[in-house]
């Protein structure tokens, strides 16, 4: 299992595998065929309510990921995520300028405990 991370706005690579874009919202400014995505789970994003309290705030971070994985529990958008890397290569493709911080980082260290 190779789980890994990348903005939409880095350009998608052979060795991405399957492309899994885990926002809520599509990235601003970007067209379907430059996006390269394979499968769009809004589902597995955080609530638009976590999102906007979050707003990106490091001082956040911790409770984010608190709230975040409880709101990832009996998720079935998580559940098929995990079987997606099951399967091979799977790169989660996220908007957020922050590449330490995102939903994506909390995603991958699930998967791949």
């Amino acid at each position: 299992m190779n789980v890994m991370l990348k903005r939409a706005y880095a350009p998608a690579a052979k060795a991405d595998g399957m492309r899994v874009l885990v926002d809520r919202l599509w990235p601003r400014g970007m067209t379907k065929a430059k996006a390269r995505i394979d499968l769009w789970l809004k589902e597995v994003a955080p609530s638009t309510e976590l999102r906007q309290w979050f707003n990106h705030d490091a001082d956040k971070w911790v409770e984010f990921q608190k709230r975040y994985r409880a709101e990832l529990k009996g998720n079935a958008a998580f559940a098929e995520l995990k079987a997606l890397a099951l399967q091979g290569d799977l790169t989660l493709v996220y908007s957020a300028r922050d590449e330490t911080q995102n939903q994506a980082v909390v995603l991958k260290q699930l998967i791949e405990k």
